[in-house]
């Protein structure tokens, strides 16, 4: 009697396709790149078990030799990604940017997969943790309290503590991006919206990267891109909004450089902009570390218009010096942008570039975000074009290296025309974890679960019996109170700045930066 084998038919299906050409081929072909020995036996080993599948005639010698593989298969998976990580202290610069990507790419360095999905969880924490709900008093704020920040979202093995929230005031020029509560006068901040968060890896996860890691997270957009049709599309002097450029020919597009720069001084959240609220944290904690004698690197990462902060920000932190340790070492600083658009013109490129700042870029060929501002004058058009462009209010130019993702690769995707799924950051992740390089097949690599694609969008094929939009606080943030009556959940004070903010405003020479 034949038994069903789904699992052998979906794990092997690969292997099976290529038993009879195995004899002819030499090991090596077969195998990935940079493969361990341990790997290369047990793949072997592997493979000697599955010729024999079509010899065996007894059903429970062949349900044993199929437990047998499936095991060593998850024992190899769990071998290899603890091998990647291993493989951090020694790779951390490459993975960072050091020679800009080459050959890391195409086919996809495994090490680098794992770092961009992993850089790019920390964006969608931004996501997973703020409050969008109109009806809550709390709307535009962080839902979770600093210091519970990651382990409030399921993520206490991450290995980071969150040392500072970001705020930015409520943008004129923006009104699609910021949420407001329907609270009136009841709300949290009649001004301020949570932005993202400044990180610090903890001693255990700084001796598995090789070094102390800040990580900036800024927040973006999940699904409503109207934010992009309020693009003014006009560039501006980055030293008009008060970061120290002796160029004024380097320009940034005028709305991110004011949410970056404006600030309110009769709101609690917002009388710091969220430039002195990001610099001021920047520098303490790279005196901190580089003092104690350790290396240190500079991770800034976000999606979407969080992008664009992104870029920003990390352009700031090296144009203010801020990049140097305190023997003088240069901080390594790079920026993980995820469906980014342009910021800046020409020589912003040149000049980001030209600090020192390295860049990589995941993008949806599919997305539109990317695309824009500079729809007609930008980095594709003949050079001389370019230079003639270059003096235009509407000249922009992307930043670093891309790397292009394509969501009709995914087997796990349906074809839809919506484009908020092409833009979703939990889609390209999803993207990354099944990505190997042009041209071959899509396999996810870690596993990362399909079922996070629709947390805030309709993606999946539904199959795959995962309801859109699944993600979702239980009961909407509303309790039970002791009279029997629903009540929306009193939260704990939320975080603002800390004490010694104004002093190292000051020390930074930004206490003159009176721009609002």
């Amino acid at each position: 009697m034949a038994i069903a084998c789904p699992k052998l038919q979906l794990r092997f299906l690969g292997l099976a396709r290529s038993l009879p050409s195995l004899a002819r081929q030499p090991l090596p072909c077969l195998l990935p790149a940079r493969s361990s020995p341990i790997t290369v036996l047990r793949a072997v080993r592997r493979t000697a078990k599955a010729r024999t599948l079509s010899a065996v005639k007894d059903d429970q010698s062949l349900s044993s030799i199929i437990t047998e593989l499936e095991q060593e298969q998850e024992e190899d998976e769990t071998a290899a990604g603890e091998d990647v990580t291993r493989r951090l202290p020694e790779r951390w610069s490459e993975i960072h940017g050091r020679d800009d990507w080459a050959g890391l790419l195409d086919p996809m360095d495994p090490l680098l997969r794992s770092e961009l999905i992993r850089y790019g969880e920390f964006a969608q924490a931004c996501y997973d943790s703020f409050d969008y709900d109109p009806f809550s008093r709390y709307c535009g704020s962080c839902k979770y309290n600093r210091r519970r920040f990651f382990s409030s979202l399921g993520l206490e093995g991450i290995g980071y503590e969150v040392t500072r929230y970001l705020y930015a005031t409520s943008n004129i020029n923006l009104p699609n991006f910021f949420t407001k509560s329907r609270a009136g006068a009841k709300i949290w901040s009649q001004r301020a919206n949570w932005m993202g968060y400044v990180a610090v890896s903890d001693d255990e996860t700084t001796a598995r990267l090789g070094r102390r890691d800040i990580v900036v997270a800024w927040r973006g957009t999940v699904t409503r891109l109207e934010w992009i049709a309020d693009l003014m599309d006009f560039l501006r002097p980055v030293n008009s909004v008060g970061i120290p450029c002796p160029d004024p020919s380097v320009k940034v597009e005028s709305g991110f450089a004011e949410l970056y720069t404006d600030k309110d001084p009769t709101c609690r959240f917002c009388k710091y902009s969220a430039r002195e609220q990001l610099l001021t944290e920047v520098r303490k904690l790279v005196e901190l570390h580089s003092r104690a004698g350790e290396e240190v690197s500079i991770s800034v990462t976000g999606h979407s218009l969080g992008s664009a902060l992104a870029m920003l920000s990390a352009y700031d932190i090296a144009e203010m010096g801020l990049n140097v340790g305190e023997g003088g070492e240069r901080v390594a600083t790079t920026v993980f942008s995820f469906s980014g658009p342009r910021v800046g013109n020409g020589h912003f490129k040149e000049r980001f570039e030209g600090l020192g700042i390295k860049a990589i870029r995941v993008v949806n060929v599919h997305d539109t975000v990317p695309k824009v501002p500079g729809i007609l004058f930008n980095e594709r058009v003949p050079a001389f074009l370019r230079r003639l462009a270059e003096a235009l209010p509407w000249s922009y130019s992307h930043i670093g290296v891309e790397l292009p993702l394509d969501h009709r690769r995914s087997p796990f995707l349906k074809e839809t025309v919506d484009p908020s799924c092409f833009h979703n950051l939990e889609a390209h992740l999803h993207l990354l974890d099944g990505y190997h390089g042009k041209g071959h097949r899509f396999v996810l690599a870690s596993g990362r679960d399909p079922a996070l694609v629709n947390k805030a969008c309709d993606f999946l094929k539904e199959h795959h019996m995962v309801p859109p939009f699944w993600r979702q606080d239980e009961n909407k943030g509303m309790s039970r109170a002791h009279d029997g009556r629903w009540v929306q959940t009193d939260r704990q004070e939320v975080d603002d700045h800390p004490e010694d903010t104004q002093h190292h405003v000051q020390r930074l020479g930004l206490a003159d930066d009176h721009h609002h």
